[in-house]
């Protein structure tokens, strides 16, 4: 079915949740001529609720049939109060709302003391997995055993369609090639859009004023993806900037009134519905039935978009008929894709899929990190100190220069190893079921024990690598801090050696990120310019907006939001809410 058609599937669900037992029961009733009366409505509402439990304890005891046979056993199912585990499902979204990022999921992998569960709400098969063995099931040894699956397809068709994000190996294919090399000119775009950002900042800091650095960063990655992905800079930078204690949150930090506030306002909100559906999981459609909650913000994007994409194809035309034929060291990536097809909605999908990547991915590393260096004070000391020895006071980094920066090179994965850009994930199995290997021994001596567990057919199972980054049995005592030396110290550097697929902030596998070496050397170009001219942050929490705050209760948890003074979330990737306020402090030395 085409993922389109959510509200067809949710018919089709609704017939064979409401209607098909219902039906069952008049014809039971019409054959005994019995009347009902005032108890019609009751009686059919109890046998659909007793038909969904029954049919709900046949797919277990199937399940655990299959399992035995296999050698395995079921992943351990939630137990809730309620029928179909709703008040689970309540509790979840409840939480979300104003819990720590994640921490909803945790609780309930301390509460089983297991690894991967499963939530059954609604009687459906949910999984949830903390486990590093079970990701590495899913996105490497086992790969083969997983697509994207339906469920996300449907969620996110509006916004990121045929991109490479919502579709399978096919699409994958098409940008690999263009992103399988590093280019010395990337290193010259980075440059030119450092220095204007650099610019502003300086210009702020002169005049005592913060700066939401998040917006900043975002509007840095996306003016240097557009140039490096379509050879234009959208020149979002060039917009007015949020002001400090007079502008509003947007979806995700600050949101400024113009033509660019207006497109990242429209970004943000079709993230942001998406993860909504993921948590309300299949029934999400009845809360759209009459009207999909990301049309108009696709249809913002969109006129974003599509006048460069029609561009690009027009621009195709003209090459061709000259006779005109571009080697794949010389095109972007714009041109690599027209090269690839004429389908315009293909070429808007993988954009938009790539704009996604380059600007969110980058500016959540680069903002946690400024976080970061104002609360680390000694580690911004060293870091810079470093920075100074190789690269001096103002000459631009090299690629020798960004290799050889060891504690730079801590620094970054520290800060994605805590908050990794994509802190959660989603699969589904295809029309077989498989057996997931033996739990790893995060709670050796509750339910997990070594026996493999049962994956059922056709069924999400959503992975979580910001809490296999922090969990302790993989990281020690300490894996809640953030600690860049533990990527220098043998030891510890020798425990992630032994298992490197404890700390997968770009995936792993056959979808690892295609992108991670162009974010690595942005992230350390950007890194040197910026402290280079400054030695010091700040935060300006009082310029957070209202609600944008930790909560007082956090203080009271344990894991870092007990002395968090952010407050983490997610929507698709990792931001802040309400933006990084922070005043930036030039080096006077």
């Amino acid at each position: 079915m085409n993922p389109a058609n959510y509200r067809v599937r949710l018919v089709l669900d609704l017939f064979r949740i409401f209607v098909i037992p219902a039906s069952v029961l008049s014809c039971f009733l019409s054959l005994l001529r019995y009347r009902l009366g005032l108890l019609f409505i009751p009686a059919h509402l109890g046998f659909i609720l007793i038909w969904a439990t029954i049919e709900g304890a046949y797919v277990e005891s199937k399940q655990d049939r299959q399992a035995r046979a296999l050698g395995a056993k079921t992943i351990p199912r939630v137990v809730g109060k309620w029928p179909g585990n709703t008040d689970i499902l309540l509790r979840m979204v409840g939480a979300f709302k104003n819990s720590y990022v994640l921490d909803v999921y945790l609780e309930l992998f301390e509460e089983y003391q297991c690894t991967t569960l499963n939530l059954r709400i609604l009687w459906r098969d949910n999984i949830i997995s903390m486990d590093q063995e079970h990701a590495k099931y899913v996105t490497s040894t086992g790969f083969s055993q997983f697509w994207r699956g339906i469920s996300q397809k449907e969620r996110m068709e509006l916004f990121l369609g045929e991109g490479i994000f919502n579709r399978d190996d096919e699409h994958r294919n098409m940008t690999r090639p263009f992103f399988a090399r590093e280019r010395f000119s990337d290193f010259e775009l980075f440059e030119r859009h450092c220095a204007q950002t650099l610019s502003i900042l300086s210009s702020l800091e002169a005049s005592g004023t913060a700066c939401d650095a998040q917006d900043l960063y975002g509007r840095f990655s996306l003016d240097a993806a557009s140039e490096f992905l379509m050879g234009k800079n959208l020149d979002t930078m060039s917009a007015s900037l949020p002001i400090p204690g007079k502008t509003v949150m947007g979806p995700k930090g600050s949101a400024t009134e113009d033509h660019w506030g207006s497109f990242a306002r429209a970004f943000e909100m079709a993230q942001l519905n998406i993860t909504h559906r993921g948590r309300l999981g299949a029934v999400w459609p009845l809360f759209e039935l009459f009207k999909d909650k990301n049309e108009e913000h696709c249809k913002v994007i969109q006129a974003w978009v599509d006048p460069l994409v029609h561009s690009a194809l027009e621009a195709k035309k003209t090459m061709n008929g000259a006779g005109v034929i571009n080697n794949i060291t010389d095109k972007n990536f714009m041109q690599h894709l027209t090269d690839s097809t004429d389908d315009p909605i293909l070429i808007r999908d993988q954009l938009t899929s790539m704009l996604l990547a380059s600007r969110d991915t980058t500016a959540c590393v680069l903002t946690f990190l400024t976080y970061f260096l104002a609360i680390h004070p000694d580690v911004t000391r060293k870091l810079r100190d470093e920075v100074l020895e190789h690269c001096g006071p103002t000459s631009p980094p090299t690629f020798d220069h960004v290799r050889r920066m060891k504690y730079m090179r801590a620094v970054i994965n520290e800060t994605l190893r805590l908050f990794p850009p994509v802190p959660l994930n989603i699969r589904e199995t295809r029309t077989a079921p498989c057996v997931l290997p033996p739990s790893d021994r995060t709670f050796s001596k509750g339910f997990c024990d070594r026996q493999p567990l049962y994956m059922p057919a056709k069924t999400t199972i959503l992975y979580l690598p910001l809490l296999i980054q922090r969990n302790p049995a993989h990281w020690g005592d300490d894996a809640d801090e953030f600690k860049p030396d533990r990527w220098i110290n043998p030891e510890s550097v020798a425990r992630y050696v032994a298992n490197p697929t404890i700390f997968t902030p770009f995936s792993a596998g056959p979808r690892i990120c295609i992108g991670q070496n162009y974010a690595y050397n942005e992230m350390s170009y950007f890194l040197v310019r910026l402290l280079q001219q400054f030695d010091r942050f700040t935060l300006a929490s009082e310029f957070q907006p209202e609600g944008s705050l930790p909560p007082l209760e956090w203080k009271h948890r344990k894991g870092r939001q007990a002395y968090e003074q952010i407050w983490p979330s997610a929507a698709l990737t990792l931001y802040v809410k309400g933006g990084l306020w922070v005043r930036f402090h030039k080096a006077r030395s």
